[in-house]
């Protein structure tokens, strides 16, 4: 289950409402659940969000000058009622519940009823005369906190070593995704690397193709008749006429194209698709690893 984390603020000014959204944005990013006031849908009860404050896993307090001020002279207003809802619960919470972050804040003030309490808090200070700003550093002792983490990183991976980790996952997720190998334009450009997928399907509907390559030698490839194409055939005169192209078609399980020869398809449909492979690269493992690709130009002929 997500952990909950419910963000207490004031509306100071549009800066500090926006600084408070790109937070939460980061906090989602992070998976936690982040309950705010501007994600309460239009017609909903505020009053009825904020009790959400007592079920949630993490409180995190914005504290700037406005935020203590409304919270000790104005109890009618939202920040006023979200403090009367925290400090009513306050002591049946575990330390770890809530989290004060010092926003244009530098006296590191608070509201009254917490100044007594000792609660854990966070420098989100800026200070641009001496370009000093808020950034990973604090998101990531924030972090650690919320995760009921130590302070203490002595056992931590540093940070570049999670984020390179990281990517390292996205780039093999990516590799899975089907939308990479697919290009529904009628007509178009496309480069794939055809160990990384079976297929690269172009076009949609009755229009649509499937096309499969393996490595033949260095200016050409095969070019398999998949199940979903009815029949494929090679062309070799550059100057063809597109109205003959269905003569070139053939039963053969595959063709053999080098750079700058054209194949016509046939789907199951009757459809007819003509590709041309306009250049190859081969499979290298120095200096990096770069994988073997083919570029083509295909254009489906919609009207035949």
């Amino acid at each position: 289950m997500k952990t909950q984390v419910f963000i207490s603020y004031a509306w100071t000014s549009v800066e500090h409402r926006q600084w408070v959204r790109l937070l939460a944005t980061q906090l989602r990013l992070l998976g936690y659940t982040v309950l705010i006031d501007s994600a309460v849908p239009y017609g909903s009860s505020l009053s009825g969000f904020m009790r959400e404050v007592t079920a949630s896993d993490r409180v995190l307090m914005i504290a700037d000058g406005n935020y203590v001020e409304r919270a000790d002279h104005r109890p009618e207003s939202g920040v006023g009622i979200e403090n009367k809802w925290l400090g009513s619960v306050f002591h049946e919470k575990p330390t770890s519940w809530l989290s004060v972050l010092f926003v244009d804040n530098p006296s590191f003030r608070l509201p009254a009823w917490l100044i007594n309490e000792n609660p854990k808090g966070f420098d989100f200070n800026a200070t641009p005369e001496k370009n000093s700003f808020p950034g990973f550093e604090q998101m990531d002792d924030l972090w650690r906190w919320i995760e009921g983490l130590p302070a203490d990183k002595a056992h931590a991976l540093p940070a570049a070593v999670l984020l390179e980790r990281m990517a390292r996952l996205e780039r093999i997720g990516a590799l899975r995704d089907p939308a990479n190998y697919a290009n529904p334009a009628i007509e178009g450009r496309i480069t794939f690397a055809y160990k990384d997928n079976s297929h690269y399907k172009i076009g949609h509907g009755e229009y649509e193709f499937r096309l499969s390559f393996s490595y033949r030698r260095i200016d050409g490839v095969y070019m398999y008749r998949e199940r979903e194409l009815e029949a494929i055939g090679i062309i070799t005169n550059p100057n063809f006429d597109h109205s003959t192209v269905e003569t070139y078609l053939r039963q053969a399980d595959h063709v053999e194209p080098v750079i700058g020869q054209s194949v016509v398809l046939m789907n199951l449909a009757g459809a007819l698709c003509v590709i041309r492979i306009v250049g190859l690269e081969i499979e290298r493992d120095s200096p990096v690893y770069s994988p073997a690709s083919i570029t083509l130009t295909y254009k489906i002929l919609t009207g035949r």
